[in-house]
């Protein structure tokens, strides 16, 4: 009885416990990169220092996976990523702070102790001088040919008085 019994939990353990195994080694089955969490890399970590504003933080590292209601003094950043069906890995990093600026790093990364230096691809370009003494619609008028001198000014109304005062005899 006892060996039947073994032999049955045996059987029925067995195609439970392969079938994920079964179905996550399939030859030419594709299986998707999953990336969860904030990218995290020891560049972006080095790139941190004692001091750092908050806004700063967030520019360096973006904003933080985890939001604690009861700790706004720190930021948990998580990445979790498993290429190409192989096991699971886990980054996290907490940063500390008081004042609004970073006081401590805690994690799977320690800062650098090098200066940040971040190489900058960015390039200047010199703009010429716009010329603004013309507006766009006088340069336009000018190509056409039209000139607003050309324009006969119409009299004013009391410009008309006055001509007739001039011509009244005497």
């Amino acid at each position: 009885m006892r060996k039947s019994l073994f032999s049955l939990s045996l059987l029925t353990a067995l195609p439970l416990v392969s079938c994920s195994t079964i179905l996550n080694n399939l030859p030419g089955v594709y299986t998707l990169e999953i990336q969860q969490g904030n990218i995290i890399d020891q560049a972006m970590i080095d790139q941190l220092r004692p001091g750092m504003s908050k806004r700063q933080v967030l520019y360096v590292m973006g904003s933080p996976m985890l939001d604690d209601v009861f700790h706004k003094n720190r930021w948990n950043y998580l990445y979790s990523a498993r290429p190409d069906g192989e096991d699971k890995i886990q980054k996290q990093i907490t940063l500390f702070f008081e004042n609004d600026q970073i006081v401590g790093v805690q994690g799977d990364f320690k800062p650098g102790v090098a200066p940040a230096l971040k190489a900058s691809n960015e390039t200047t370009v010199d703009v010429p001088k716009r010329d603004l003494e013309k507006t766009l619609w006088e340069k336009i008028t000018g190509l056409v040919g039209y000139d607003e001198q050309d324009i006969p000014s119409k009299p004013d109304k009391n410009d008309t008085k006055k001509t007739a005062e001039n011509n009244l005899p005497l």
